[in-house]
């Protein structure tokens, strides 16, 4: 049997990030990245849309952009013909400013916040949050994560488990200490996102240990892991910070 869903990228572009963990816009056909600081690493910030036979499904959020007021995420969903209010499941890798940042949007009338897709169940390790919201780390934006607490729509899961029988989650905590992975399976067909565990498609192929990550030795097993296995199941790896290759089928 096989399947036939619908990876969409929702790129909001290409930065470059340092020490700072600030994100610098970067044009690849005119900036130089020798001319940002040293150490700067160049990544797009890229989310996912599968569209599935039961779900329309984002794949963390980005940076939560706005053009002339409206959600850049918006804009990117439209482009292909769908609405915020189509999307059934939000899946959250993590919840750094990079990849939670589109998670919700303030009315510009009265301030107020809310979540960005009104019709969705947010799925966001129960752990993950809590650390988010109480540890005093600056790559969380604590203030505006804190409408995730007691909401009916958010949806706070343990280390592993199922969600809607065909969506799997687990906890892996190499990236972040509670940074979860997914697999959508339908048919014959895998869908992997590995969020910032497995952020590049070069990063899947070598021995690479990165310092910005919570437990980079731990990183990178999980990736020869993972490679390994795909080859043999032929996952479709989603890469959220490859600024050429966001989908590749493992073959």
């Amino acid at each position: 049997m096989t399947s036939h869903m619908k990876i969409i990228p929702l790129s909001e572009g290409s930065f470059t990030i340092d020490h700072t963990k600030i994100f610098l816009p970067f044009d690849t056909a005119k900036d130089d990245l020798q001319q940002r600081s040293r150490g700067s690493l160049l990544v797009e910030i890229q989310p996912f849309l599968v569209v599935t036979t039961k779900d329309l499904i984002l794949l963390d959020t980005g940076l939560g952009f706005s053009e002339n007021g409206v959600l850049q995420l918006y804009n990117n969903l439209a482009l292909h013909g769908y609405s915020p209010g189509d999307i059934t499941k939000v899946l959250m890798s993590h919840l750094h400013r990079d990849h939670a940042g589109g998670l919700t949007v303030t009315d510009p009338y009265n301030g107020l916040s809310h979540l960005s897709f009104p019709h969705a169940d947010y799925f966001i390790n129960e752990k993950e949050l809590d650390f988010a919201l109480h540890a005093g780390n600056a790559s969380y934006e604590a203030d505006r994560l804190s409408i995730l607490e007691g909401n009916d729509h958010v949806h706070l899961v343990g280390d592993k488990g199922m969600i809607s029988d065909y969506i799997q989650h687990e906890l892996s905590s190499g990236h972040s200490p509670y940074h979860q992975v997914f697999w959508i399976r339908e048919g014959d067909e895998v869908i992997f996102f590995g969020g910032d565990e497995a952020p590049q498609l070069q990063q899947m192929k070598t021995r690479f240990v990165a310092k910005y990550d919570h437990d980079g030795k731990k990183a990178m097993e999980l990736r020869q892991k993972w490679w390994e296995i795909s080859l043999e199941e032929k996952w479709e790896f989603l890469f959220y910070h490859d600024i050429k290759t966001p989908v590749y089928l493992a073959r």
